[in-house]
């Protein structure tokens, strides 16, 4: 990563000292017992964020930022075809575009059975935890930052939206990953106006019919407003199943075993039919993903 820019410098900065506190706070205060030692987990879950990193410097020309740069040079955009609004204005209309944005694309990413191959690489992990908020392939990442491109082409938000999302999108994602034990009250003043790891541990159930529910990555409104929230799991949180049927075998976490995972095919036990089957039906093993009919 390219930490000669101040802005660049800013969101590494931001993230890191984000996933140390986090990390720190889920051992001292977890929400679920671990079953798998993080020495297990942890190097596949990094070496997809460094392999990611490595893959964005090296096959994408412009980054968020720069594309920002480039719309505000030559008034790209929709908000800068919009006369008179101030720059406060054009930030926090900027700023909750983008995550309505990155809300339908992650929809998009489980509806689509092609994308949600490459996004299951994420739903997989075994445990949840700080670590699970970087767990994303390559080609997703970068398939997401080609998105993001467009998306901040067509608004053509100021520079310091764009920084300020790039923060705040990748400092919520690891908060809501996290094996995070808050207290009831927090939780639910929280989940207002913010993703909180009891709400997006809901994501990540087995079961297809809680899967499908609460996209939102940084605030919880998107999910209220197009129907997609849901409060609690049924089974509660210590009691939930984590992952995706056909790929609870340990050893699929290895660096090699997640980058190969999207041309695979799942292998589900008697257990993963049954639970499937129970919530939305054998044919989608493979994708469980819901219609865009559903959404």
């Amino acid at each position: 990563m390219d930490l000669s820019s101040p802005e660049a410098l800013t969101r590494f900065s931001a993230f890191a000292l984000a996933f140390v506190v986090l990390a720190l706070a889920e051992s001292w205060v977890p929400r679920r017992r671990r079953t798998l030692a993080r020495r297990a987990r942890w190097p596949g879950n990094l070496g997809l964020v460094a392999l990611a990193a490595i893959a964005i410097r090296t096959m994408l020309p412009l980054t968020a930022v720069g594309a920002a740069m480039l719309a505000e040079a030559h008034g790209w955009g929709l908000l800068h075809a919009i006369d008179g609004v101030p720059v406060w204005l054009r930030i926090i209309a900027a700023v909750v575009l983008l995550d309505l944005a990155i809300y339908l694309q992650h929809v998009l990413f489980h509806a689509v059975p092609l994308l949600w191959r490459v996004h299951r690489v994420h739903h997989s992990d075994l445990e949840l935890d700080v670590s699970s908020g970087v767990r994303f392939h390559p080609v997703e990442i970068l398939v997401s930052a080609g998105f993001k491109l467009s998306v901040v082409a067509v608004i053509g938000p100021p520079i310091a939206a764009v920084v300020s999302y790039e923060i705040l999108l990748n400092v919520g994602s690891l908060f809501s990953h996290a094996n995070l034990r808050l207290s009831d009250t927090a939780d639910r003043l929280l989940r207002r106006l913010v993703v909180t790891p009891d709400m997006h541990r809901v994501h990540h159930s087995i079961a297809l019919g809680e899967t499908n529910t609460n996209f939102g990555f940084t605030v919880s409104w998107w999910d209220h407003v197009f129907g997609t929230y849901r409060a609690q799991p049924d089974g509660g949180h210590e009691g939930m199943r984590i992952g995706v049927a056909g790929f609870d075998e340990t050893r699929a976490v290895a660096l090699h075993r997640l980058l190969l995972q999207p041309i695979e095919n799942s292998k589900p036990s008697t257990r993963d039919l049954h639970l499937t089957e129970e919530s939305h039906g054998r044919h989608q093993l493979e994708h469980p993903g819901p219609t865009l009919r559903q959404l």
